[in-house]
């Protein structure tokens, strides 16, 4: 029964060798160090490849729009391709091969540092953002004068930006994603020390001292807004794994372009000034759901509603 137990465990072994290298040249490789090394052939049709086109759309021939913001929960298990893996830091990100697998925000963060990427301040894409102050966001000051770096696993939230709108032409409903932002909070700032500090100044505090009051937790905020269309050939050359066949990746872009993901409705282009569900229903989550599925009804709506006559 040992024996058994342990072949097995070195079969699952040798497999999980295999996943990792993606199965590259796997079939034909004679040494080891043969996989995942691409053929020349490989290479050249790596070079050619392109995110698919978008094509033009005039602006006569669009019915209909509206503008909405979503966030992606990365915790639900239908968003864990945008998380995985985890194991890249921001340090040796860029010092990734290329060709190896990254979570959503490092093929992002990759994008930025090498400047093929442009980042903003709002989601309205007019501020430019810099990357001396997006790396300043990323490190805080803790208490004890010691910097802290914000890593990569702990930005499990993203805020989308996109249009839905009826093309005539076509005769559809379509979506277009227009900018994407990864939310820094509480949660990502944790790493500041902060538990830390709570737990010394409650050891230390002497009789007669005020208690020590544990900080707030902050509302998420965009770190910096990225025009996505400008972001597609970086998040097609990052690829994700397919659970459905390991020797085809997809790609972030595809993932994104298809709504293969679970998100929410937090906002949408209104008479309030773009107001957010949040400001007008109180902080009551169940009311803010409420008002998210109404919003997206009401856009599944628009495409019964236009072929009626």
């Amino acid at each position: 029964m040992i024996i058994n137990k342990t072949l097995f465990c070195f079969l699952v072994g040798i497999f999980s060798f295999h996943l990792s290298y993606a199965q590259i040249n796997l079939l034909n490789s004679k040494k080891v160090s043969d996989i995942g090394v691409k053929t020349v052939s490989q290479q050249k049709v790596d070079a050619n490849d392109q995110p698919l086109s978008y094509g033009n759309t005039n602006d006569d021939d669009i019915l209909w729009s509206k503008i909405v913001w979503e966030v992606i929960d990365l915790n639900q298990k239908i968003n864990h391709p945008f998380y995985y893996p985890i194991n890249n830091n921001i340090d040796s990100i860029k010092k990734t091969v290329k060709g190896e697998r990254l979570s959503l925000y490092n093929a992002l963060n990759n994008g930025i540092q090498e400047n093929k990427i442009k980042t903003y301040r709002e989601s309205s894409l007019i501020d430019e953002l810099s990357l001396e102050k997006i790396n300043t966001d990323l490190s805080s000051k803790c208490k004890n004068g010691d910097l802290s770096i914000v890593n990569p696993e702990e930005f499990d939230y993203f805020k989308i930006k996109g249009i839905w709108y009826f093309d005539k032409r076509q005769g559809e409903l379509k979506y277009r994603l227009l900018a994407i932002a990864p939310l820094i909070g509480f949660d990502a700032k944790r790493k500041c020390g902060i538990a830390e500090d709570i737990a010394d100044a409650e050891e230390n505090q002497e009789e007669g001292d005020e208690p020590f009051v544990e900080p707030k937790p902050k509302s998420f905020r965009p770190l910096y807004w990225v025009f996505y269309p400008e972001a597609r050939e970086v998040l097609h050359n990052a690829k994700v794994f397919n659970p459905e066949n390991s020797v085809h990746p997809i790609s972030f872009d595809h993932l994104l372009n298809a709504r293969r993901f679970s998100s929410v409705i937090v906002q949408e282009e209104n008479v309030y000034g773009n107001r957010a569900i949040e400001d007008y229903t109180r902080g009551n989550s169940i009311f803010q759901l409420l008002e998210a599925e109404k919003i997206k009804e009401s856009i599944r709506n628009k495409e019964i509603d236009m072929w009626n006559y």
